[in-house]
């Protein structure tokens, strides 16, 4: 997130800020960089699984890697704006591209659900039914499969 922002920081040429951004996002990938690690040598039934190795994962840091040096260049040259002690904030609820969310309400219980209704479905009362019993396995005879072997003289004559 850190990455993206510095991204939308540079373009609003606010490159000081970006700076401070990338720098922050580049101290959180190479946290996730040593946890991905660690997951992918631990012993155990996920061990296929290589975060680290992870598409995603090696294009993030390449590109937080050029866009903090494509700042760093342009502040130098460009902006010279002062890069800030504390990273910017985040704004973490999206103002676009979102649909608000309906809020879910139970709809009203129906007249026919009374407490006697709901009482009648005790499935301990149930009537003890000999038929629903599993039955036992019956043996499986083994079948003789026919001895098939390639014929070479089918009878089919190519003229």
């Amino acid at each position: 997130a850190y990455c993206y922002h510095g991204q939308t920081l540079l373009v609003s040429d606010k490159c000081g800020e970006a700076i401070r951004s990338l720098q922050e996002s580049e101290k959180y990938f190479t946290k996730a960089e040593a946890l991905c690690k660690e997951y992918g040598e631990t012993k155990g039934p996920g061990t296929t699984a290589k975060p680290s190795g992870h598409l995603f994962f090696r294009k993030l840091g390449s590109l937080i890697k050029n866009t903090l040096e494509k700042c760093q260049r342009e502040n130098g040259f460009i902006y010279f704006q002062k890069v800030p002690a504390e990273a910017p904030q985040l704004e973490l609820k999206a103002n676009y591209g979102l649909v608000e969310p309906v809020p879910f309400e139970f709809p009203a219980l129906n007249a026919h659900w009374t407490p006697e209704t709901l009482a009648a479905f005790d499935l301990t009362k149930r009537p003890k039914d000999e038929a629903a019993k599993p039955k036992p396995d019956e043996e499986v005879k083994p079948l003789k499969e026919p001895d098939i072997k390639p014929q070479k003289d089918s009878g089919c004559q190519i003229s």
